[in-house]
């Protein structure tokens, strides 16, 4: 058996988030979590890609690894410990499973009194057993039983010295696919089991979910439910996890270095989850899509990972302070939007402009249109928690002055809502009907409802103005005089002129009628437009360039 060092094998400090600096930034390691909450596993799986096993342990507060033990295992399985049930084609489950099973009971013979996990695990070869970590001591668990009585009839048999326990909180480890436990870890939620595969500080890396991930795994059992799996991972390896999955990673090398910054400022910016689940940052669009060394063809590229390497340790500053909230999106239409509007809340270096970058290159599916019919919309704003009725009538009842939408008002047969901010698109998502609102910027069939003449222009010039009401960044109507207006597209802010144009003054729908939202532009519209970024490296532009536009008064450093 290999001897072991129970020492720490390395110390990383994590900085506080408020005081990152661009050299704190560099090897410094992050908590991603991948399967948490009511996506927790019973039972995760683990391959070493080299084949060389893996270590146990646990990390510290500063997120140092201890290491407890070892195996030459490469293929292990942390599942809740507890009654474990494995079907034929070796799953485990919590639950008795249809046609043949294997079953590991919840209670063993507990025998302590040793100093490390060596001696342990050479007396659990002794007993029959496997070695454990129970509350900070080594210890040795015998047995698989389904009850307290089983377990304390085999007391005897290891000469009395043992005592019979259950293992309700703890995380078992075994051969995955086996019934073979290599090791046993229960700190009662003071501490998270470690995972790490041996050599890791080389190019090793391990199999998880049909992804490879760099680094370690850590996994959090505090109640005795099921297990939150965690990537622990260098911040530059996360980045490099990141980049593919929000970016194209054969863009130009520009836009994906301002995919870099904005991905590495927001991992040190966002602690949304950490209270919670004791986290940085999910593996999914709630924060930033990960899916570290990716699988098979998908993955970063040489490119996506020159760019992290290109900006390594950089993030976005704002008055001297680290930037909270690097956020960004995949196409506005148009025009960004201020944060405020959007969000709630002004950062100052979240604020809208008109963007002319997007309409330089082509972008797939930029336009959209949608229909709901009366009674789609009645469900899913019933769904949603607004009980109003049958839906009668939809209109924009505010824009920005960027001309994003604002606000919205349903009125339906029992009473009305109006919704603000970024509810304004995500109120419109319904999995079951499989429809969205995708952006911020568009316009309802009946949008003029209740607001008295909102102009919609096409062709590039109006019939006439004279007499039109608008709507005012506030709120507030007013009429226009002449014949002339600007109006901000997807090529920027242009002209219009009466006299041969195309004017839409849509009415309002009726409950039997249908909805049609039309947009363009995808995504909150605030910060970083993730094409106008491709657009602008087309251009020739750098990256801070590109930073320097989608952010007001930024730094980089």
């Amino acid at each position: 058996m290999k001897k072991l060092f129970l020492t720490a094998l390395f110390v990383v400090t994590f900085f506080s988030l408020s005081a990152v600096s661009a050299s704190a930034v560099v090897n410094e390691r992050v908590k991603v979590g991948l399967w948490y909450g009511s996506n927790a596993l019973f039972s995760a799986n683990l391959e070493n890609s080299l084949g060389e096993g893996f270590e146990f342990g646990y990390f510290d507060e500063d997120r140092e690894f201890y290491a407890l033990g070892w195996t030459g295992e490469t293929q292990i399985s942390m599942t809740a410990a507890g009654d474990i049930y494995m079907n034929g084609s070796g799953a485990y489950s919590p639950d008795i499973p249809s046609g043949g099973y294997r079953f590991l009971g919840g209670w063993h013979v507990e025998v302590g009194g040793f100093r490390n996990f060596e001696e342990a695990a050479d007396a659990a070869g002794e007993y029959g057993g496997y070695p454990a970590w129970i509350s900070g001591e080594f210890v040795v668990r015998i047995g698989s039983y389904p009850s307290r009585g089983e377990a304390e009839n085999d007391v005897n048999r290891y000469g009395g010295d043992g005592a019979v326990q259950s293992a309700s909180t703890g995380v078992i480890v075994t051969v995955t696919k086996t019934d073979e436990i290599l090791f046993e870890f229960d700190c009662g939620g003071a501490r998270n089991l470690g995972i790490q595969p041996e050599g890791w500080r080389g190019e090793t890396s391990t199999w998880f979910k049909g992804y490879k991930y760099a680094g370690a795994f850590e996994y959090a059992r505090v109640t005795g439910g099921n297990i939150n799996v965690m990537n622990v991972v260098n911040v530059e390896d996360y980045v490099k996890g990141v980049i593919p999955y929000e970016m194209n990673g054969g863009w130009p090398l520009a836009a994906l270095e301002a995919q870099a910054v904005c991905a590495r400022t927001f991992v040190y910016g966002n602690s949304k989850h950490t209270s919670l689940y004791g986290f940085d940052v999910c593996g999914s669009a709630d924060c930033q899509v990960y899916h570290g060394l990716g699988s098979g063809g998908s993955g970063p590229s040489d490119q996506s990972d020159e760019a992290v390497d290109n900006t390594a340790g950089e993030c976005l500053y704002y008055r001297g302070e680290l930037v909270k909230d690097a956020v960004y999106h995949s196409s506005n239409g148009g025009a960004t939007e201020d944060s405020a509007n959007v969000f709630g809340g002004d950062p100052g270096y979240l604020r809208g402009k008109p963007d002319p970058n997007e309409a330089q290159i082509t972008i797939p599916n930029y336009s959209y249109s949608v229909t709901y019919s009366a009674d789609e919309l009645t469900w899913i704003l019933e769904q949603k928690g607004y009980s109003i009725g049958t839906v009668q009538e939809v209109y924009i009842s505010e824009y920005t002055p960027l001309g994003n939408v604002k606000k919205v008002t349903f009125k339906g047969s029992r009473g009305s809502t109006t919704v603000s901010g970024d509810t304004c698109r995500t109120v419109f998502y319904s999995s079951t009907y499989n429809k969205s609102v995708r952006s911020m910027r568009f316009d309802i069939n009946g949008s003029s409802a209740g607001v008295g003449g909102v102009i919609y222009a096409s062709g590039g010039t109006l019939s006439s103005l004279s007499g039109a009401s608008v709507i005012s960044g506030s709120g507030t109507t007013g009429t226009l005089e002449g014949n002339s207006a600007s109006v901000i597209s997807s090529a920027g802010i242009s002209t219009v002129s009466g006299g041969g144009g195309t004017v839409s003054r849509p009415s309002s729908g009726s409950s039997n009628g249908s909805f049609t939202v039309t947009g363009t532009g995808n995504g909150h519209n605030v910060g970083m437009s993730q094409y106008g970024a491709r657009a602008m490296a087309e251009q020739g532009m750098d990256y801070r360039d590109i930073l320097e536009f989608y952010y007001t008064d930024i730094t980089i450093r």
